[in-house]
């Protein structure tokens, strides 16, 4: 295969009708990498809307569980992905998700946001950092996966193309972003986390990358001390030589998921997707229930 192929095969889809293969094509042939990383950067830039940190904080399943958060969240959207929304596996993932996110007072716009999140930060990474820019048929299948997610999860006025996620993402952090101390908390215990994966030596150096990456409003939102220009200028550099890098390479022959990923430290003898997560009692922030008491919390839903 050569290194566009997979390419050409992706533009001769439908990216309405066949959305969610071509997404799959993407993010775990093409950009398995880069998704793992713009996930990564959606998820945690929204914890700079105060009323999502805020809560993310009084749960305590980002300061106190910081791995266990990570590989269920990452696990459960994973498993959409492989198998799909109509499978046991699918519905079991999405079914999970749900009874988290209806035990706690979240709004509707902010569920919005989150999604948004998730279509419109990859793109911004793979066109910035990736081996290749992300083609229209990536973008609108991307969309479209996104959108029926979003439809799972009962979410209303999702928007309908990219540029309409993309809008919203802006206009929603424009009006929303601020300072919020339980959100610098949920902030830092990630920054911490993602140095754990690596020799305690390098932490330093990897928070002040991670940094470099970010942006302006999201460094003011966490009221962090931005970065030098010269320190953004080598960071962002190297992760661009990485692309250019990976684009000289064979182009992958077997697909990687996000269970795969070696950042995933919690179930080295495996997992059900119906186990992963909390199951907190509804209303009751703070307070989820044990793994092995799941039936208890089942009962009050």
């Amino acid at each position: 295969m050569k290194r566009y192929e997979r390419l050409k095969e992706i533009r001769g889809l439908d990216p309405e009708k066949d959305a969610l293969k071509i997404y799959r094509l993407t993010a775990v042939y093409e950009f398995p990498w880069d998704f793992t990383r713009a996930l990564e950067l959606a998820l945690y830039r929204t914890y700079a809307v105060p009323s999502i940190g805020r809560l993310l904080a009084e749960t305590a399943e980002l300061t106190d569980r910081t791995q266990k958060r990570y590989d269920d969240t990452a696990l459960l959207l994973d498993a959409v992905v492989e198998h799909g929304f109509g499978t046991d596996e699918g519905r079991d993932a999405i079914r999970r998700i749900n009874q988290m996110h209806r035990s706690y007072d979240i709004s509707n716009e902010d569920m919005r946001y989150v999604l948004s999140t998730f279509v419109v930060m990859p793109k911004r990474w793979i066109d910035a950092y990736g081996w290749r820019r992300l083609s229209r048929h990536e973008t609108v299948a991307a969309s479209v996966y996104y959108r029926t997610l979003g439809q799972h999860m009962g979410i209303q006025d999702i928007p309908e193309s990219y540029e309409d996620f993309e809008r919203c993402l802006d206009a929603y952090e424009e009006a929303h972003f601020g300072w919020d101390e339980g959100a610098r908390r949920v902030s830092d215990a990630t920054l911490d986390l993602m140095a754990s994966w690596y020799p305690r030596a390098l932490a330093p150096l990897l928070r002040a990358s991670t940094l470099a990456l970010l942006d302006e409003p999201l460094l003011r939102a966490f009221r962090y001390e931005p970065p030098g220009a010269a320190a953004r200028k080598l960071v962002r550099g190297a992760v661009r030589l990485r692309g250019r890098a990976v684009r000289l390479m064979p182009p992958r022959t077997a697909p990687h998921y996000a269970r795969q990923n070696w950042e995933i430290k919690g179930y080295p003898n495996g997992y059900r997707v119906g186990e992963l997560g909390t199951f907190p009692v509804p209303g009751v922030r703070g307070c989820p229930v044990p793994h092995g008491d799941a039936s208890a919390a089942a009962s009050v839903e």
